[in-house]
């Protein structure tokens, strides 16, 4: 039995500087760089979609789930970043977050989520890599790295074309 009570539960306002200070914990300056922050940039900090864990008055662990369009169409989240407090990671935090955002996305609608990471990580929970070309980020990004997973069946063929954040 664990010695800690973790409730899973929506991110609030109350909890961005402790989800900045758990992603400076866990992520380099560099991540800023990346083209999955450029898309992000300029829309809400969180979004109705974004969860958080929580031990007391702690935010452990954190992921955001923004709202985009692809080629202009909606109905899409793009997954990340994904932070958990090191000294809890592999306790399986980050899969039990992962794994309530997909089902509640899917509840609120939501046919694609996608997202740029790891194959062996997420595709546990269902992402296969999107074919070459046919989401387009609006920067550089590994082909091999852009995973998707669909909430709604065939949904991935609704979707080709550019990336843009949600404003």
């Amino acid at each position: 039995m664990s010695p800690y009570v973790i409730l899973f539960r929506p991110v609030t306002a109350a909890d961005l500087l402790s989800i900045q200070d758990l992603q400076d914990l866990c992520f380099s300056p560099g991540r800023f760089a990346r083209t999955a922050y450029r898309v992000r940039e300029g829309g809400p900090e969180f979004s109705r979609h974004c969860l958080c864990a929580s031990i007391g008055d702690e935010v452990v662990a954190s992921l955001r789930m923004t709202p985009v369009t692809i080629g202009g169409t909606g109905q899409v989240l793009l997954l990340g970043p994904l932070a958990v407090t090191p000294r809890l990671a592999g306790q399986g935090i980050g899969r039990r977050l992962v794994g309530e955002a997909l089902v509640r996305a899917r509840e609120a609608g939501i046919r694609l989520v996608f997202l740029v990471g790891d194959l062996p990580y997420y595709e546990r929970f269902g992402f296969a890599a999107v074919p070459e070309g046919q989401i387009k980020m609006p920067g550089p990004v590994n082909p091999a790295r852009l995973l998707a997973i669909e909430l709604a069946e065939g949904a991935l063929e609704e979707f080709r074309g550019e990336v843009v954040g949600v404003r």
